[in-house]
């Protein structure tokens, strides 16, 4: 077993000495290889902060190593000492490279890699039309060699160089682990979780643009006089792809990485001189081969397999006064919210929602899909920009950006957990007690606030080892992390977006006396969750939305005994479906068969041992609350998520093994949740893609025609942009595009969520109509009754398994309907 930190010591101590002692016993030529090696480790080191710290790519750093090479040439050309030139050079870069950062803080990925392309052209075309100073495509000659009195200058110059690459080595080492590293990574691995905890990108990506510049600027001032003549193609193009190729191959974000890469960039075409013509044809070899064998990079990859470190672990008794030191801010003044909205282009998300949270205090945030409780975190977190209102925690919040909301004290998790990858259990909380401050590059984390670490993963139950790596842990360990993670920025008021999501029931009743204990210790919480019995248990009181407004406030108990909030869940509609034409006659042949059907997300089942069975010709509704496994088992039939465990026949054939593609040829449709058309294609070539999956021979025109007979106001919205359409149009658009490919089972996906009551009616009479006509539909859909007016038999879901099943109109008499969606029986 190896441990990190003593091996990187020991092994920096040996290249220091190594690289030292070898200029002293090479000769001439190569002493100059070394030296350029040197060099070259040193632009990478530089290059290594910028990718393998902050997660930035840049393929003009030969720009800033030539700019280095001709500020020192000239000043020193100019009598001035070599020193002076690199500490000029270095300031100089530093200050491109902060304001090179800003426009490419506005991209990333491919874009950012053209800006720094061009930017190295632009330097490019200056020295060689800026005449006077650089000599133009001539460059300059007769840059002079420092004297080192009776040391031979070339191995004076050969020490710098390794003096250099050791001092940039040493830096990068220090730098990693310390406060600034921490900020970066984090950065690299989740902007916007880095946000959350009061950082902003801005300040970290500029810091890691500035210091790779200067390190690129300080190994060209040493290339001038060791080459005593440069001009602009001394510094090609390409040698800033084999920059990147070494950051890449030695290994991204290693202390190593950059030596192993740099050999392979310089010392090896020495060695394989004989081959030069096919240099670049043995990288590009080279870097697929690692890409493909060692994503990591060969460094990275074996320090994957070969550094362990000493399995740490929380304690197992809390530290209560440490807990009660740390959080400081709990206990603080009310958040007021107060008529806050937001809309999204023509949708109006939010409108005039206003509560209050008191310290201590545990609001339940609720309502139906697509009410607006996310967003509303959103806009108290300053994700979002509230249109309107106030959102007041000690001062006005709303405005602000994310960054500066979580440093006034608001903290939250994620429906879909954040962590920083790359960073360990105990880094997630070290960067996260920094509160958004960079601190300082040369400090690391002290003992106190490891302590506190440890405490919070000991009060939230994580008893796993604390220098796991973050993507390395299962998904109920990931949650009580984040949660951790958020309590170490020591927040007046806690956001928990669907904090049980994914959890086993053992496992969410273990956040219950969690929440409690956390309102003990003063915080104001707020919790998003679609597990009524979590939400019923911990909290307060409860604030129900329903499409983006206020529906109800009130204690648990209230709030289940509200018709209007029993309406949202269950559909508060008027809407009655029109009664089958012809009564439906069973052939006794299932066409599809679903037995003990298992599924998971990597984590606890989120649908449990589900059987059911689909007649031709029948509609099949799936009912249930937010997050009971519905929408997880169509895209599962559709061949969109796998299964964990069960059998799924359609026709008699088992379709489990099947892709997307195969079950879709074999009469099986998802009309998914949301529409998902394609916005930038019309109305036409929407339905027309529609036909892509069809195994017969059709007729577009008719086959399109059919649908405009069912749909008849597409008719003059033929050619629009469907991104154009209103919502209850697109799902008539999505609803006909399922149609096109002739489905002998067309799945519906939540078709209502997001409509207006008149075009909910308008859209179930056209379902109605299809079931008349013997279309077989399985349907999911939020508002229960709505669904089962027109369906013939139902299953209801609670927690992935089904609790009711029977025929549509028996369950629609029953009382008790409200207990699956509102946690009535739990209360």
């Amino acid at each position: 077993m190896i441990k990190t930190l003593p091996f990187n010591a020991f092994a920096l101590v040996a290249v220091a000495l190594l690289s030292l002692l070898l200029p002293f016993v090479l000769g001439s030529y190569a002493l100059l290889v070394f030296s350029l090696f040197a060099l070259a480790v040193t632009t990478v080191v530089g290059l290594n902060i910028l990718l393998g710290l902050s997660g930035q790519i840049s393929f003009g750093h030969i720009a800033f190593y030539a700019v280095g090479a001709y500020i020192s040439a000239g000043l020193t050309m100019n009598g001035v000492p070599l020193g002076v030139a690199m500490l000029a050079a270095m300031l100089v870069c530093g200050v491109i490279g902060g304001l090179l950062a800003i426009p490419a803080l506005r991209v990333s990925g491919p874009f950012l890699a053209m800006i720094t392309i061009a930017f190295a052209l632009v330097v490019r075309h200056v020295l060689i039309e800026w005449r006077e100073v650089t000599g133009g495509s001539n460059g300059l000659m007769g840059i002079p060699m420092p004297d080192f009195g009776p040391l031979d200058p070339t191995v004076g110059l050969a020490l710098c160089c390794a003096l250099l690459m050791i001092v940039a080595l040493t830096l990068f080492a220090r730098l990693q682990r310390s406060q600034w590293g921490l900020a970066m990574r984090a950065v690299k691995a989740s902007d916007i979780a880095a946000r959350s905890l009061g950082f902003n990108p801005v300040v970290s990506k500029t810091l890691a643009f500035t210091l790779s510049a200067m390190l690129a600027s300080a190994a060209g001032t040493l290339v001038a006089p060791l080459m005593m003549f440069i001009n602009p193609d001394s510094f090609p193009f390409s040698q800033s792809i084999l920059f990147v190729l070494a950051v890449v191959v030695g290994g991204s974000g290693t202390l190593f990485g950059p030596v192993l890469g740099a050999l392979l960039i310089v010392v090896l075409p020495e060695l394989l001189s004989s081959f030069a013509e096919y240099r670049l044809l043995i990288f590009a070899v080279l870097l697929l081969s690692v890409l493909w064998l060692a994503p990591r990079g060969l460094l990275g990859t074996l320090a994957r397999w070969l550094v362990k470190s000493t399995p740490q672990f929380a304690p197992d008794t809390l530290d209560e006064s440490l807990l009660q030191l740390h959080f400081q801010r709990a206990g603080q003044n009310v958040l007021k919210v107060e008529g806050i909205g937001i809309r999204f282009g023509g949708v109006q998300a939010a409108k005039d929602v206003s509560f209050n949270v008191r310290a201590g205090e545990i609001l339940g945030l609720m309502g139906p899909n697509g009410a607006g409780k996310t967003t509303v975190l959103n806009m108290i977190s300053g994700f979002y920009r509230a249109d309107s209102g106030s959102i007041r925690l000690q001062q006005e919040l709303r405005g602000l950006p994310a960054w500066r909301v979580a440093r006034a004290g608001i903290a939250r998790t994620y429906q879909t957990t954040q962590l920083f990858s790359g960073m360990s259990v105990l880094e997630n909380l070290l960067v996260a007690q920094q509160r958004g401050r960079q601190g300082l590059p040369w400090r690391h984390p002290g003992r106190e606030a490891q302590a506190v670490a440890m405490a919070l993963l000991a009060l939230v139950g994580y008893r796993g080892s604390v220098h796991t790596p973050a993507e390395d842990l299962p998904h109920v360990d990931r949650r009580l992390v984040e949660i951790a993670r958020a309590l170490a920025l020591d927040p007046a008021l806690l956001l928990l977006d669907e904090p049980a999501a994914g959890l086993s029931r053992e496992e969410t009743d273990a956040l219950i006396p969690l929440l409690r204990r956390l309102a003990g210790f003063g915080l104001a919480v707020i919790v998003v969750e679609h597990d009524m019995a979590l939400v019923m248990a911990v909290s307060d009181r409860l604030q129900v939305l329903d499409a983006g407004k206020p529906l109800a406030q009130g204690n648990p108990a209230e709030v289940q005994r509200n018709p209007a909030v029993i309406a949202a869940y269950l559909g508060g509609t008027e809407y009655r479906g029109k009664p089958r034409v012809m009564p439906l006659r069973s052939t006794g042949e299932p066409g599809l068969v679903v037995d003990k059907l298992t599924l998971d997300y990597g984590a606890a089942p989120v649908v449990r041992n589900v059987s059911f069975t689909v007649n031709p010709g029948e509609t099949v509704a799936i009912l249930g609350a937010n997050g009971a496994g519905k929408s997880t088992i169509l895209q599962t039939l559709a061949g969109l998520h796998p299964a964990r465990s069960g059998a799924i026949y359609l026709h008699d054939h088992s379709i489990k093994e099947l892709n997307a593609a195969q079950i879709a040829a074999r009469g099986l449709a998802l009309v998914p949740e949301g529409r998902q058309l394609f916005p930038q294609m019309t109305v036409l070539e929407n339905l027309l893609i529609g036909q892509y999956a069809c195994s017969q021979r059709l007729d577009p025109q008719a086959e399109v025609e059919s649908i405009l007979r069912r749909f008849p106001r597409l008719r003059e919205r033929l050619h629009s942009q469907a991104g154009l359409l209103s919502g209850g149009e697109q799902q008539m658009v999505a609803i006909g595009r399922g149609l096109m490919s002739r489905p002998s089972i067309l799945l519906l996906d939540e078709p209502s969520l997001g409509l207006s009551p008149a075009m909910i009616g308008e859209l179930y009479d056209a379902l109605a109509g299809l079931r008349n006509e013997g279309v077989t539909l399985l349907l999911v859909d939020q508002m229960a009754n709505l669904a089962l007016t027109i369906a013939d038999r139902a299953l209801v879901l609670e927690s992935g398994e089904v609790v009711k099943a029977g025929r549509a109109q028996d369950l629609l008499a029953q009382a008790d309907l409200a207990e699956a969606w509102l946690g009535a029986g739990n209360a």
